[in-house]
């Protein structure tokens, strides 16, 4: 057994390097691994999130992979934050397109979402999938 997510989502981009600023920066994901071709392409990265990670990379790559994504539409990928107005504040000072504010839900939790800079919508929130109902 690792350390290592059990589920990993996994995204193409046309422009992956644009995507990847816009995580590390606006929505505070780290780097844990970027492999370009010869020619600067994104052929696959890795991001982490507290125990979390997303995989991601170019399009037009001709993998298998990017050749299954053809045509597919936007996402959506939801990350446990343990504060969504400071997460969000972040988000704001780096100019993500936000689509709902931070919200207090009624099941207890306060969240909100941005989209991406080509169309994924990200959720950041205060509910733990999976953590004991107190």
């Amino acid at each position: 057994m690792t350390d290592s997510p059990s589920i990993c989502p996994t995204l193409v981009y046309a422009d992956a390097k644009a995507a990847i600023k816009q995580l590390t920066e606006a929505f505070g994901f780290a780097e844990r691994a970027v492999y370009e071709d010869e020619g600067g392409v994104v052929m696959h990265a890795e991001l982490t999130y507290g125990n979390g990670m997303v995989m991601l990379g170019s399009k037009g790559t001709g993998s298998e992979f990017d050749k299954l994504m053809a045509g597919g539409g936007p996402t959506g990928v939801f990350v446990h934050v343990d504060d969504a107005d400071a997460h969000h504040s972040t988000a704001v000072e780096h100019g993500a397109e936000i689509v709902m504010p931070p919200t207090d839900q009624d099941y207890g939790a306060r969240d909100y979402m941005a989209r991406d800079v080509e169309g994924n919508i990200w959720s950041f929130g205060t509910y733990a999938p999976g953590a004991e109902e107190s």
